[in-house]
């Protein structure tokens, strides 16, 4: 059976994965992906680079390895799209165009139930089940692969207080939000359930690797 597993997710020093206000033009709320992200983003593995460059070392290993065995991906309605309530608008087929980078089935947690869709080769399936079922149908989906678990942080604590999570990887970048969607107010939060390493990079950022004890 393929692991549950949170890749390259980045929170801020006080924890926030994300800031308050999130609309079409601020995915991210008032935090700036530019710099929340810029240690992936740098890299010479980040998806969509423009052109050639980009560093290399720990940070572009840990973006090489985001597809590496991964058969499905769940997600939180948030990830997908800044709309709120019962879905108004079923043009809207998210942030990422007719190519989406995940190229696996993807799950999206909503309470407003919609018609799945396909894009490229990304399907895209909406649920309103509890984690565990969720899982389940992602694993199914995944036909013995892992499934990737990309977020927000709301669906991630989700994950984790039902105790589904086998692995984490969380980049911890030395900004601070203030507000929005929290992970953790301390990484330590964690150790009770979860082996821990601890690696800082010369991006600035600290890479926490957390695996199920």
């Amino acid at each position: 059976m393929g692991q549950l597993r949170v890749q390259n997710f980045t929170v801020s020093s006080d924890g926030y994965g994300a800031g308050e206000g999130q609309s079409l033009e601020r995915p991210f709320g008032h935090a700036d992906p530019g710099v929340l992200m810029a240690w992936a983003i740098a890299t010479a593995s980040f998806p969509g680079r423009a052109g050639p460059g980009g560093s290399r070392g720990l940070d572009d290993l840990l973006v090489r390895d985001f597809a590496h065995g991964i058969g499905a991906e769940i997600m939180g309605r948030n990830k997908f799209s800044p709309h709120r309530g019962p879905w108004q608008d079923h043009e809207w087929r998210g942030w990422w165009g007719d190519e989406p980078p995940f190229h696996t089935p993807v799950f999206v947690m909503t309470h407003h139930l919609r018609p799945s869709f396909r894009l490229s080769d990304t399907t895209f399936s909406f649920t309103d089940a509890e984690p565990a079922t969720v899982l389940e149908q992602a694993r199914a989906a995944a036909g013995g692969a892992d499934v990737r678990l990309g977020g927000g942080a709301t669906v991630i604590r989700q994950f984790l207080d039902a105790d589904l999570v086998d692995t984490l990887h969380v980049a911890v970048s030395p900004v601070e939000l203030g507000a929005g969607s929290r992970l953790w107010t301390s990484p330590d939060e964690l150790l009770d359930r979860f082996h821990r390493d601890v690696v800082p990079s010369s991006s600035g950022v600290t890479h926490h690797l957390f695996w199920r004890r």
